[in-house]
């Protein structure tokens, strides 16, 4: 028979490795219970399970109330179930799909009316998804993916102050975490500066695109901001200048034009916009001499347009 003598050094070791195992076992736990919950939520949404989803989450954040999935499922959740339906007649039809309504003892071949749907955000649900990621970003201030989706929510409901004030926030903590993003997951985010301003130009076209000049001051603003940061996107001076022209203050537009052409001389919608302020500051010289910059290194679009302008201002 074969026996084994354990000494107490030999113990120690062993409890030594009971315990590194046991601390293993509970980090992969607690990882293996976050992803569960993630997936089942997931799961739920699939089958369209409403009843199932607010009784996951509740577990979820007993459980682990610092996960940042846990935000983002709660955000998704109210945004869903805020979302509302009707159905709208009028003249004024709205979307792809629309019904013509026809009256049939006219002789008129235009319709009567219009029928479609239309949708709508219940206010108070949509407030608790944004007070949700608004606890998400606090303690994940890294996640760039939470701000983009509180920022897409209030674009999406037409809440521009809190649109603006929100771009802004995110432009400044840029700079506090110089620019180290992260997204889904806690995943890196690729080029975190570039990808973070792309998106914030977009939302800078969305505001121009409401044609509505009262939110001239809010691209202003986030442009701004962003050129306290960066002063040389180039993007930013020329939202800068549209604000301005738009304003009919053409001096000060030209301002951020000239640097903007300083960063980068063969940027020819810079161009363009530069050969635009002096046309409508009545500086025709300057003009020309813009736009045939603009022939010089625009692709063929901005190429005819450019020479028909200049065509246009050799005539007067």
């Amino acid at each position: 028979m074969y026996i084994q003598v354990t000494t107490n050094a030999n113990k120690t070791t062993m409890n030594r490795q009971i315990t590194i195992l046991l601390f293993g076992l509970t980090l992969l736990l607690n990882q293996a219970i976050a992803q569960t919950f993630k997936q089942q939520f997931n799961n739920l949404v699939s089958k369209k399970d409403t009843i199932g989803q607010p009784q996951l989450l509740e577990k979820w954040e007993k459980t682990d109330d610092n996960d940042p999935e846990l935000y983002v499922a709660y955000f998704n959740y109210f945004v869903k179930k805020s979302m509302k339906e009707n159905i709208r007649i009028d003249n004024n039809p709205k979307g792809e799909e629309v019904l013509k309504i026809m009256d049939k003892d006219s002789t008129k071949k235009e319709p009567v009316a219009y029928m479609y749907g239309d949708s709508y955000y219940d206010v108070a649900l949509l407030k608790k998804g944004i007070d949700y990621i608004d606890k998400g970003i606090e303690k994940h201030p890294t996640r760039l993916d939470m701000r983009f989706g509180k920022i897409y929510m209030l674009g999406k409901t037409e809440d521009y102050e809190k649109f603006t004030t929100e771009i802004i926030k995110t432009v400044n903590s840029s700079d506090v975490i110089k620019n180290k993003w992260t997204w889904t997951d806690g995943k890196p985010q690729d080029n975190p500066k570039e990808f973070m301003l792309d998106a914030i130009q977009d939302y800078q076209v969305q505001l121009y695109n409401t044609e509505n000049d009262n939110l001239l001051d809010n691209m202003k603003r986030i442009a701004e901001t962003i050129l306290k940061y960066y002063p040389d996107h180039v993007e930013s001076l020329s939202n800068l200048s549209i604000v301005f022209m738009l304003q009919k203050q053409y001096d000060k537009a030209l301002e951020p034009l000239l640097k903007a052409e300083q960063v980068n001389p063969k940027d020819y919608i810079v161009l363009s916009n530069i050969a635009q302020a002096y046309k409508l500051k009545g500086d025709n010289k300057n003009s020309i001499k813009y736009y045939e910059l603009t022939t010089k290194y625009g692709d063929q679009e901005i190429k005819r347009y450019a020479e028909g302008q200049i065509d246009e201002l050799k005539k007067k």
